[in-house]
């Protein structure tokens, strides 16, 4: 049973705020047509060039809070309006904001947020995720293309884990993903047809794989998570022996 003392009232009213205000901008003002259409999006940009910068990174970030909404327009229109380097760039700032963002408001919220964002049965799956705190299985699954990275960041926020080591390897684990979509758009906007069908089959390929092996890399994460468990039980039994001696 879901206990509701002042801390989680507060971080509900504060994330109700938050999420009320994103649904206003995306559904009042037609944002979430930006996210769908590539070419609505890349004009709307073209036309707010001074602010482009911003304005695509606020888009990142309102595409990771708001989790149903898919990222890899605006990964694929940061590649063909910024190129490779300041796509990258600015992907990386609004993802690691939007992610960070995410994991605080879960933290604040609690259990009844992210049951608004994320359905019972996912958080059931991945429960194994938010014990202890599984840096580098964490750092895997935002890696690893085909894991829903945006419900991860609400999930992990759930979770034991520091802030500092969240945004760590949030922001590390999603750069493959982040670079692949930025050379796409950015193949795509200079004709480079054959590296862009290339990169294209390659990310189909991983997809692929993971899907094909899910449940097995899964399984392999469990194993790993209470591989480490039991080594961090272990160290902590050692240093009470220790310093009971």
């Amino acid at each position: 049973m879901i206990k509701f003392d002042k801390k989680t009232m507060a971080g509900f009213v504060l994330a109700g705020l938050v999420l009320g205000g994103i649904a206003y901008l995306l559904y009042a003002h037609g944002f979430i047509d930006y996210f769908t259409d590539r070419h609505r999006l890349l004009t709307f940009i073209h036309e707010h060039r001074a602010n482009a910068a911003f304005i695509f990174i606020g888009l990142q970030i309102l595409q990771v809070v708001a989790a149903p909404v898919p990222g890899e327009v605006t990964g694929f229109v940061g590649g063909v309006f910024f190129g490779t380097a300041s796509g990258i760039l600015y992907s990386t700032i609004g993802l690691a904001l939007g992610s960070w963002l995410a994991f605080v408001l879960a933290r604040l919220a609690g259990r009844p947020l992210v049951e608004m964002v994320v359905n019972a049965e996912t958080i059931k799956r991945y429960d194994y995720v938010m014990k202890h705190k599984g840096l580098f299985l964490a750092f895997l699954m935002f890696l690893i293309p085909g894991f829903p990275k945006d419900i991860l960041c609400y999930l992990l926020g759930l979770g034991h884990m520091r802030q500092r080591d969240f945004l760590l390897v949030s922001t590390s684990g999603r750069l493959l993903g982040t670079t692949l979509l930025t050379l796409g758009g950015t193949f795509f906007r200079d004709r480079h047809y054959g590296a862009l069908f290339t990169l294209i089959g390659f990310s189909i390929l991983l997809i692929l794989l993971t899907m094909i092996y899910r449940e097995n890399i899964e399984q392999w994460f469990r194993r790993l998570r209470a591989a480490q468990l039991t080594k961090h039980r272990a160290a902590r039994g050692k240093i009470k022996k220790g310093g009971s001696g």
